[in-house]
């Protein structure tokens, strides 16, 4: 049976999610939409959809060969993908390799400082609360995950973290951090869901620095479709 798109479920900042005609799946749509600040400063980055869902599902691939389980199912088009259907678990799972963003702000670490081992953060996913920091206690205490999803969740992210920083390094990209969302399947696996693209990991070029991602569009620094384009490039030899 081939999958087809009926309901529109869900419509964030970034995709689109639709039911279909196999209770087992959704098909996610990548928009063009780009935000930042909460939703405050909005606009368009021109391909976004396109090279987000083909990165993600390249790297879905890549970690389903490490043994990491995903939502991936397939690529339908350029910008749409057919995903396992899943409950996510209410929190961003964000990790760090190098200080930058918020991680400099909040704690006074000179942007670019290279940390001396990876940190894990846990936020909430809540936009109307800003998504705040939380840390284990408060996850167990509000039932937003258990013991054994956190376990889960903090063994896949290192995981991932180690294969990617690798990876990215041989095409001279250095993966600065990142945000991952994680989703419970019927019978309650974890599996890695939401996606992993130039909108929620900062990407450094290894040699000059530059920024390859979103904060280019955050930071008024321009090229921002050029940054985008080169990620893919640089992914497929494109």
């Amino acid at each position: 049976m081939s999958i087809e798109k009926t309901e529109q479920l869900y419509e964030g900042k970034a995709k689109k999610v639709y039911a279909t005609n196999d209770d087992r799946y959704y098909i996610v749509s990548y928009k063009d939409d780009a935000t930042a600040f909460d939703g405050l400063k909005k606009g368009t980055i021109t391909g976004k959809g396109a090279i987000n869902n083909r990165v993600t599902n390249k790297m879905m691939e890549l970690l389903e060969k490490e043994g990491i389980p995903t939502h991936f199912v397939k690529e339908l088009n350029d910008r749409e993908t057919v995903v396992r259907k899943v409950k996510i678990v209410p929190l961003e799972v964000i990790v760090r390799n190098i200080a930058a963003g918020s991680f400099s702000k909040r704690f006074g670490v000179p942007e670019g400082t290279p940390l001396r081992c990876p940190t894990l953060e846990f936020c909430l996913k809540d936009d109307d609360l800003h998504d705040p920091m939380v840390n284990h206690y408060h996850i167990l205490a509000c039932g937003w995950a258990t013991e054994e999803d956190l376990k889960t969740i903090t063994d896949y992210t290192f995981r991932i973290n180690a294969f990617m920083k690798d990876f990215f390094l041989k095409l001279n990209i250095e993966l600065v951090d990142f945000k991952l969302e994680f989703g419970k399947t019927p019978d309650g696996k974890i599996v890695l869901a939401d996606e992993i693209s130039p909108d929620t990991c900062r990407f450094w070029d290894a040699t000059t620095h530059e920024k390859l991602d979103k904060d280019r569009f955050r930071r008024d620094l321009g090229h921002v479709e050029e940054a985008y384009q080169e990620i893919l490039r640089r992914l497929f030899g494109e």
